[in-house]
């Protein structure tokens, strides 16, 4: 089964690139075009980016880019599907600072999903990993909870 999920992934990230309409030229880094071109205005695009987020390699190698592709995912989720407008993108602590979207969702995502985060209260120990202190575990919990609250379980 996970061979067929796999094809699907392949065949339609392919077929997703193939129309972006991405002129060839000689020297350029295609990964970077292709993510550059990324914008969101449905699901499928939307896929494009959470299935490029499998691949660590290509998320180290593109960190930065992939966070404000990211919370321009959030964003449009948010603002646009869900014409939800009162949260900024993206979100910050209680002490202001801005919290990474993107390595929040990897690494809640790793830890098992929001359920699991939550039930096992390892909120505290994320909010170190994002580099934050213990105590803004519980604010990062409310902060996931309300974009997983619409039916995304991360």
């Amino acid at each position: 089964m996970c061979g067929i999920d796999d094809e699907f992934k392949s065949d339609y990230l392919n077929s997703y690139f193939e129309s972006l309409n991405v002129s060839e030229k000689e020297g350029e880094d295609w990964d970077l075009m292709i993510l550059n071109s990324l914008e969101f205005h449905n699901f499928d695009d939307c896929k494009a980016l959470m299935n490029i987020l499998d691949d660590r390699e290509y998320v180290f190698k593109y960190k930065v880019i992939l966070q404000k592709k990211f919370e321009d995912l959030v964003r449009w989720f948010l603002y646009d599907y869900m014409g939800i407008t009162s949260r900024p993108i993206p979100p910050f602590t209680t002490n202001q600072k801005k919290i990474d979207l993107l390595s929040l969702y990897i690494l809640v995502a790793n830890d098992g999903g929001y359920r699991e985060v939550t039930t096992e209260n390892t909120w505290p120990i994320i909010a170190k990993d994002l580099g934050l202190g213990y105590e803004e575990g519980d604010h990062i919990r409310i902060v996931s909870k309300q974009g997983a609250s619409k039916g995304n379980d991360q």
